[in-house]
């Protein structure tokens, strides 16, 4: 049961940790702490993920799941190209909903979803999980599973009430804690293109020296890298299938800092649901690093303007030309922009926004190669 003042609590507790600029791995470990307090569970985990396709890209695992990285593929095999299942992620997202629970969405009848059937239940023998999805209108941003034993009781339609309503501040907390590590000069660049080739069975069939290396960069204590590879790959098989409108990839941010973005297409062409799939592995170019921060900072379109313009080194009177706007306007978003950024001039802002996620592994400081030249 909830009480209000333990929900009032946990409550103001992630107000104040969503406001800390905490690095994500602490953010997620701080914020299950408080939601334990309120929303008691045996395991579970947090999962960012790419907002413009909702694809994973990083895993912070909690209670008995961690460190139990065995079933990690199955589950993205499960979870991006099973059955279609109303309580996957993306449907949940789909039909506007933010916390179910899945014992309280089959009337108990949890043998009915995949996941339950035939990960869930035979390898860990939980009977409930709760799972949140934390979006905003750039996409989602981040997702959560916990579970329960056969010794618990079942998720209440308190607890997944209590859930929905911390999560635009869980929302804010991860999108910032996805800006909070910087990118270090020392990471280790791999010595080809990362290229790996997953057959119908999903077995990796070959790989390059170079996507060994990007898969030691992307291992950590919370998943098996190869989720992320079988994510997109299920992504592809679908696509082939029609059943996506686009090709899978996402944007990930490895421990040293370093942007990757993982695509994923079918060898075999549409149609081939069942074919080999290649997937590529590199380093995020600029604007896909800048897209990302920008959306994390919550501008709207014509912020993502102004912020692109000053990048390139332009002033108000040439921003404002541009849009076709006064030069008061341009100055009235760069107010708004400088108060999302936490900033207060544009060389912070171009700090903000570019160097400190992009320009250390490129080597390059600011202004030295005329790039930028605004302050």
């Amino acid at each position: 049961m909830v009480t209000a003042l333990a929900a009032g609590r946990a409550r103001s507790d992630i107000d104040v940790l969503s406001r800390a600029g905490l690095p994500l791995a602490e953010f997620m470990a701080e914020s299950a702490t408080a939601l334990l307090a309120v929303v008691p569970f045996i395991a579970g985990c947090f999962s960012s993920t790419d907002p413009a396709t909702s694809m994973i890209s990083s895993t912070h695992k909690l209670g008995d799941l961690y460190g139990k990285n065995e079933a990690d593929v199955d589950w993205a095999r499960i979870e991006y190209g099973g059955e279609p299942d109303p309580t996957h992620y993306d449907a949940i997202a789909s039909a506007g909903r933010v916390a179910v629970g899945i014992h309280a969405s089959t009337g108990g009848q949890i043998e009915r979803i995949e996941r339950m059937a035939d990960l869930v239940l035979p390898r860990f023998g939980y009977v409930d999980e709760a799972r949140v999805v934390f979006a905003d209108r750039a996409g989602v941003w981040a997702t959560m599973s916990i579970l329960r034993g056969s010794d618990d009781a079942v998720f209440d339609a308190q607890e997944l009430e209590f859930l929905s309503s911390v999560a635009p501040a869980l929302t804010r907390g991860i999108r910032t804690g996805l800006l909070s590590q910087l990118a270090r000069r020392e990471a280790v660049r791999p010595s080809g293109p990362a290229v790996i080739i997953v057959d119908a069975s999903d077995r990796v069939v070959q790989a390059s020296p170079g996507a060994q290396e990007r898969l030691a960069q992307l291992s950590a204590p919370g998943a098996d890298p190869l989720t992320y590879i079988q994510a997109v790959v299920s992504g592809a098989r679908r696509f082939a299938a029609g059943d996506l409108p686009r090709m899978p990839r996402t944007r990930t941010r490895t421990a040293d800092g370093v942007w990757l973005v993982l695509h994923a297409a079918p060898l075999g062409g549409l149609g081939d649901r069942a074919g080999d799939v290649v997937v590529t592995i590199e380093e995020a170019r600029p604007q896909e690093v800048i897209d990302i921060v920008a959306a994390a900072f919550a501008l709207t379109t014509r912020e993502r303007e102004v912020v692109g313009a000053v990048l390139r080194g332009a002033d108000t009177k040439e921003i404002a030309a541009s849009m076709h706007v006064s030069p008061y306007t341009v100055q009235d978003h760069l107010k708004s922009i400088f108060d999302k950024a936490g900033v207060t001039s544009r060389r912070e802002l171009v700090s903000r926004v570019y160097f400190d996620q992009y320009i250390p592994r490129a080597g390059s400081d600011l202004g030295a190669d005329g790039w930028y030249a605004g302050a």
